[in-house]
Parts: structure tokens; sequence; C-alpha cells
């Protein structure tokens, strides 16, 4: 099994606060990889640090190797360069003010595409994977802020696939939306495996059994086990991960 990405010894520090404790993961690639645990355990911390969005927070400092196909992202990579290869989708969908169109044609122009013919077929492209073509191929002069919670988060995917990223970072994508959005964006991951490498964080245990190949189980920091996703439900290793999925504390 090829390893999309691969991370060593990692270390995350907030400050003086440890946040992330020598984290070791492989993540294969064409699955998807699901990571669940308590609020506040470092699951979107360490999903953050797979496209260095951490840079952003002021007093962040990072130790450690992460590998996108054997370079390290932290080394020489250029960052906008590394942000094209592993996209990301956010909790809560937040679309650009402005029209559907603009929103996908967005990150494709800041990488020099200017030819309407081809931002016409990367728009259409896009929201075909991200299954919501039929719903707006009308509307796209409309603005995107117009829709409903569960067709923006299809949006922002759509966003998302628009530059051809290689991984896709999904930090709870569902957890705003109502339980049919919830369920158009599972059978849409699913589809998008074929294509892409998917991280996903969950809070919803039953979602990542339903959609993971993979699942990482985080604690206070640390990766406590990890495992194909049918094995760590059905026979966790770790007294603290059979705790947490049987909802003894958590």
């Amino acid at each position: 099994m090829e390893n999309k990405i691969t991370v060593r010894n990692l270390n995350l520090y907030y400050g003086s606060f440890h946040a992330l404790k020598d984290v070791n993961m492989d993540i294969p690639k064409n699955e998807i990889t699901a990571f669940i645990g308590p609020s506040g355990c470092g699951k979107s911390t360490f999903l953050k640090s797979l496209n260095r969005m951490n840079d952003l927070v002021e007093g962040c400092k990072i130790t450690g190797d992460v590998l996108l196909d054997g370079e390290d992202i932290y080394g020489n990579m250029d960052v906008n360069h590394l942000r094209k290869r592993v996209g990301m989708v956010f909790q809560s969908p937040n679309p650009f003010p402005m029209s559907i169109y603009d929103n996908i044609a967005y990150g494709p122009r800041t990488h020099g595409i200017h030819s309407k013919v081809k931002l016409d077929a990367i728009v259409e492209k896009s929201l075909k994977q991200a299954a919501i073509w039929d719903e707006l191929k009308d509307r796209l002069k409309k603005s995107a802020l117009g829709l409903s919670g569960g067709q923006q988060q299809r949006l922002c995917i759509a966003r998302a696939l628009a530059v051809e990223p290689e991984v896709i970072l999904m930090d709870e994508p569902t957890s705003a939306l109502d339980p049919i959005s919830t369920s158009k964006i599972e059978d849409l991951v699913l589809e998008l495996k074929e294509k892409y490498t998917i991280v996903m964080v969950t809070h919803n245990m039953q979602q990542a059994t339903r959609v993971s190949d993979n699942t990482v189980f985080f604690l206070l920091g640390e990766v406590i086990e990890a495992d194909k996703t049918e094995k760590l439900f059905s026979m966790p290793r770790d007294k603290r991960t059979e705790d947490y999925i049987t909802g003894r504390f958590g």
C-alpha cells in the first residue's frame, strides 16, 4: 500500500503548551483516514499541520517530519504550492461573498488560469465532482451566500477540487449540517477517494465507520491507536480506545 503522507516524530508547541506529542502516522493513498477522539485532543491541530495552516498561528513551533510523496513539506517547499496539492474543507461552510462561479474560479485564477473557456470547464467539472452541478448550473452568477448550508459545504468541496489537489483535508465537514446533507457529503467523500487521498476529522464515530478505511484515535495530543477502521472498532488493542468507542468517556 503506497503512503501519500508519512509523519515521523511530530511535536507541536503553542508557546510552552505541548499540543501534539511524538505523532507517527502513515496515510495511504486513495483511502479515507478518519481522526476520532474527544474535543481538544489535537485532531484538528494535527490536520492543519498537514498543509501548514498552523504557520499562521503565532508562537507555534513544529519539530519532526511530514513527508508528502517523500518530500518534506516543512523543508523548502513553497507553501502556496503545498496548499494547491493539499486542499482543506472547514467545519462551517465558508463560501466567499461572491458568485457561485467566482468561488470555484478563484483558486485556478490565483494559479494563473484566466481563459474563460478553461475556467468554464473547471467550474463545471468541479461542481459535477462535488455532486451539485445540476442544482447550481442555472444559478452560477448568483451569490454563493444564498445557498443552503449543505449546498454551501458541497460548493466549498468543489472549490477545493478546482485546483486539482492530491489530498483533501476535512475538519468535521458535516458537523454543522442536517442528516440529509450529511449523508450527501458522506456519499460524495466515498466517490472522491478514487481520485484523492482524504483525511477527515470527525466527532461522529458512526460517520467514521461508514466512510473511512482507516481510523486514528487521538487523546491529549497523542495517537493512542491507528488501524483499519473495521478492526479498530471491533477489536481495539488499547483499553482507552475501547472506553472511548463504547462511550465510557469523551
